[in-house]
Formats: structure tokens, sequence, C-alpha cells
């Protein structure tokens, strides 16, 4: 049985929701430019350096939540497979996503991952044991359509970008369907060191076939991604303790319209219009998905509502979810 609460209850006021909504666009907007920055440095340096040096950069945050944290407990894994697995996918989901929004125009980058949600639900099923009914499958069904309108497969270009998209929205699923099957027996700790350590040594292994020195310049523009990663981090956690998660989470979507207009304005990139019809069917099917998930009995798990502001991890800082227990009692403690 799952007694997780939701947080805060729908009848908080009306213009604390509103507080709450309009902090989750501006993390997206914060995490958008994070993005912005990552291409930018994706133009000279391989996806590898660039999550090499994030998570050397994210090693001193996470230390200091080691160091503040009581509990007299290790740092093994009760549920070793699921910690692998979860492993896996945040460095595999990460590197793609790098790579994507590297080579891609950030629209179409954000188009793809977009899908994530439609993923959480397909894989809720052997995973959680979750129910889906006609209803969410249709709107299964239309998201896939959705995806397929940006990719254009037959009339477009395809290309490692594109496949790197769809592995990284597939292994932020599997992350996020992941988090619901462990629930609250793992420790953040846990959940925070095992991919940051993977992600060193993997990118630390792979360095030298692909390092270029980096100026000063791109090294702050390197801890610039970290900074706005950990400002966008502590702008959700507000945004989730003033407002409902089922409003807050849907704000992602937002970053199309900041991937279009940093896409426009640093990039030079122009985003036709398939691009934009694909994206709005793929955002109605996830909200869509959200809103079944919130009625009633229709869903047990709730696997997308709870993931569904959750972005690729890169192994350092989490993207905020109520899928991890640490965060949604980081939220509680904040609104106590």
């Amino acid at each position: 049985m799952d007694d997780t609460k939701e947080i805060p209850g729908p009848s908080a006021p009306r213009n604390t929701t509103l507080r709450g909504m309009l902090l989750g666009l501006t993390a997206f907007a914060v995490y958008a430019t994070h993005d912005a920055a990552i291409k930018q440095l994706g133009e000279k340096y391989s996806p590898v350096q660039i999550v090499f040096f994030v998570v050397l950069l994210s090693f001193p945050v996470v230390t200091l939540m080691l160091i503040s944290d009581k509990t007299a407990a290790n740092l093994r894994p009760r549920s070793p497979f699921l910690i692998m697995v979860r492993t896996v996918a945040v460095v595999v989901g990460g590197f793609c996503a790098f790579y994507a929004f590297s080579v891609l125009p950030l629209a179409e980058t954000y188009a793809i991952l977009f899908a994530a949600p439609i993923l959480i639900t397909i894989l809720s099923v052997p995973i959680l044991g979750e129910v889906v009914r006609a209803h969410r499958w249709v709107a299964v069904v239309l998201g896939m359509l959705g995806v397929l309108i940006v990719l254009r497969p037959g009339t477009a270009d395809l290309g490692l970008g594109h496949l790197a998209g769809f592995v990284s929205a597939f292994c932020t699923a599997l992350t996020a369907v992941v988090m619901r099957k462990i629930g609250g027996g793992e420790r953040r700790e846990v959940l925070l060191l095992y991919p940051l350590l993977a992600n060193f040594v993997v990118m630390l292994c792979l360095l030298p076939l692909v390092y270029v020195p980096m100026p000063m310049a791109d090294l702050g523009l390197v801890l610039a991604v970290s900074v706005l990663a950990v400002l966008a981090m502590s702008l959700m956690i507000r945004a989730y303790t003033l407002a409902d998660a089922a409003l807050v989470a849907p704000m992602q979507y937002s970053q199309i319209i900041w991937a279009a207009l940093f896409g426009w304005l640093f990039f030079h990139e122009t985003t036709d219009v398939m691009t934009f019809v694909g994206a709005g069917v793929i955002i109605t099917s996830g909200i869509y998905i959200v809103v079944r998930e919130t009625s009633g009995s229709a869903s047990l798990n709730k696997p997308v509502l709870r993931a569904l502001s959750r972005r690729p991890e890169m192994g350092g800082l989490p993207r905020i979810s109520l899928a991890n227990p640490e965060i949604q009692q980081t939220v509680e403690d904040a609104r106590d």
C-alpha cells in the first residue's frame, strides 16, 4: 500500500498555488538556460568531457549533503539490483541527453524528451504492476504519434542525436519507475552517491580519448551549469511546498518556449511548424495521462504524476521529482 502523502492539498489558498506554479515556471526557465549552456559547450567539447566536469563540480554539494546527514547507517544499498539499474540508466541517459542537446536544435530535443511520461506509463505495467486502462493507452498511442510527427521518418534526416534523445527519454522513464519501485527504502545519500561515482569513473576512463584543453571562460560556463542546477532544484522544492504536484509538474512543458527562443537568439535555429505540432500532441498526451492518474482510483502508483518533473539526471544533483521519497521529505520539512 502506498501511503505517500500528496503535498500540498488541493485546498491550498489560490494565491499560494499561483506562486507555486510561477516558481515552477521559473525553475524550468532556469533549467532551459542550463541546457542552452550545455549546448554552447557541446559545440567545442565531447559530452564525455562536459559530463565529467559537471559531475566533478557536483562533488562539493553532495559531500555537504553526506556530512549533514546524522543517520547512523552505511551506504550499502538495500536493493542492489535496482540501484544498479537506476545507476546505469542515469549514466546512459545523462550522456545521451548531453549529446542530443549538443547536436540537435533545442526545441527538437525537448520534444523528444517529452516522450518520457508516455514511456513511464508503458514501463509501469511490467515493473509496478500498474493497471493501465483504455483511456491512458489511447493517450500513449497519441503521444507516440506525436513523436513520429517530430521525427518524420522517411522525410527528415535522422541521426545519432535523435536516437540519443529517445534513449535519454527511455532512461528517464526507467529511472522514474525504478524509483517508485524502491519507494522509501533507500537513503538519499545512496541515491546520490552511486550514480555520481559511476559517472565519474566512466567519464574519467573515456576522457583521455576526447579531452580538449578548456580555457577559464569555458570552465566558468561549466561552473554556471552546476550553479543553475542548484538554483533550479531549490526553486522546484519551494514550488512543491506551495502548490500541488499535479499543477507544478506540467510546468516543465514551458521549456519548449524557452528552447525556441534560446535556439533563435544564440544558435540561429529555426523550428519548423511540424516540430511544434508534434510537441503539442506529446504534451497533450502527457497532461491527459496526469489528469487520468489524479482522477479517483484510475491509478494506484501515479508513476507519471510523481515523475513528470524529472529530467535526465547526470549523477550529480538530482532533478526534482516526487518519485524520490527523500525529496518529498525535504518538501514536507520545508513546509513545516
